[in-house]
């Protein structure tokens, strides 16, 4: 079946994603868009240079025109955060260039899925289906995804199983009032200390803080990230493109789930091939939802600041 995914940004982020799904077989075809032609197109002309070791795929540099028919467009203009820079930092000049870029995008595909990716991508993509009118359930942000892929793995590496045997999620905000929902969290079935409480017991702030920070240390370390978030991304189109219907979290417009409102931001979604099927609302302790209501507070404060 054919499918064709367009690229907005031609950064690490944005050509990292279209390495990426140039190795899987998500996409016949890529469009990889920056204002910045020439950078994108030197990308293009890489990725295309080793495709022989694959099945036949289209990949080009273009312009917002030749998004067209695309089933899904991927967001992730913007500028990057620096080391020590909190996410929403960010917020105004980001906003700024997603108003320049949606309108024209959603003008060319407007009956694509989009995926937003640039930070701060809670507000960015409330402010996407804000200036586009397009309905919610087909535009997702990235949200708390990486975050709960962290979560996962630093959970299996300290337990020393498969990350698959670990199930966990982070709610929220991407950025510093994300938490983990503990009552969620399980290995094997069995909440973390009833598995290891020597591993585990009295460990869940330290681990938290540790997820919140994965994203930081690799900027500190690297300058950026764009690995993981290329791979959860891929993942994310995957999932529409072959409707798993699988439970991820991403950033949705909440319309009165946990009795939030008009704002986005992550909880567990089933994720199909008309973007998000339903939102899924598991039970939360008291300070759970506290936690949740004061993230969501927290972006809702961001968004009163900001011109959309």
């Amino acid at each position: 079946m054919k499918s064709k995914i367009t690229v907005i940004g031609a950064g690490s982020v944005g050509a990292t994603i279209a390495y990426t799904l140039s190795n899987e077989d998500i996409a016949t075809e890529i469009v990889l868009i920056d204002i910045n032609k020439q950078k994108a197109e030197g990308e293009v002309m890489d990725i295309i240079q080793g495709t022989c070791f694959r099945d036949p795929i289209s990949i080009k540099s273009g312009d917002y025109e030749d998004a067209k028919d695309s089933n899904i467009v991927i967001i992730t203009s913007g500028v990057a955060r620096k080391p020590g820079q909190s996410r929403l930092e960010l917020t105004q000049t980001n906003v700024d260039i997603i108003k320049s870029i949606a309108p024209n995008i959603a003008k060319a595909a407007p009956n694509a899925l989009y995926i937003i990716v640039s930070n701060p991508v809670d507000v960015l993509t409330y402010a996407v289906q804000e200036i586009t009118g397009l309905p919610k359930e087909r535009v997702i942000g990235t949200g708390t995804l990486l975050d709960s892929s962290r979560l996962r793995s630093i959970l299996a590496e300290r337990a020393k199983v498969s990350p698959s045997n670990v199930h966990g999620y982070v709610f929220g905000e991407h950025g510093d009032s994300s938490f983990v929902p503990w009552s969620l969290t399980s290995i094997a079935g069995m909440p973390l200390e009833e598995y290891d409480a020597n591993t585990f017991a009295n460990k869940q702030d330290e681990i938290q803080e540790e997820v919140r920070l994965c994203g930081a240390n690799v900027i500190k370390n690297k300058g950026a990230t764009n690995y993981a978030i290329a791979m959860s991304v891929c993942y994310l189109a995957s999932s529409v493109l072959k409707d798993t219907k699988g439970v991820l979290t991403v950033s949705t417009r909440m319309d009165g789930q946990y009795g939030i409102e008009d704002v986005c931001l992550s909880i567990p979604a089933v994720i199909g091939s008309q973007g998000i099927i339903r939102t899924v609302e598991p039970e939360l302790s008291d300070s759970e939802k506290g936690l949740l209501i004061d993230s969501a507070n927290i972006l809702k404060d961001v968004i009163q600041t900001i011109e959309i």
